[in-house]
């Protein structure tokens, strides 16, 4: 046996059979279920790529006067931007708090809380 050791041998033979078997009535559409756990991989990082990005685009647009809430449960208002970080108003007692931005996890603009009814 060149460069196949038994049963191995046996089990890429079987792999190789059911991979181009033909158009049977029995197993013709294997290969398509061997296909479907790499396209739904490769779904899930592209959709998870796009929301990650766009997340990052939105912290970018960051401004004084947005509030924010951050991953600990904290909401403030934004009073200073750094490249890395922000620092918040934070009320009842008008606290300065220094935050980094990647915990801030949700932003509510002034415009968007004075909706029409």
């Amino acid at each position: 046996m060149r460069g196949c050791e038994g049963n191995l041998c046996m089990m890429n033979n079987a792999i190789i059979l059911l991979l181009f078997q033909g158009g049977g009535a029995a197993g013709g559409g294997l290969g398509i279920f061997l296909l479907l756990p790499l396209l739904f991989i490769f779904a899930t990082f592209y959709f998870q790529q796009r929301k990650t990005k766009k997340w990052q685009e939105v912290l970018g647009n960051l401004k004084n006067g947005d509030r924010v809430t951050t991953s600990g449960g904290i909401r403030g208002l934004v009073i200073a931007l750094k490249d890395d970080a922000v620092h918040l108003r934070v009320p009842p007692d008008n606290l300065r708090l220094e935050v980094a931005k990647a915990s801030i996890t949700a932003i509510n603009r002034e415009e968007e809380e004075k909706k029409p009814s």
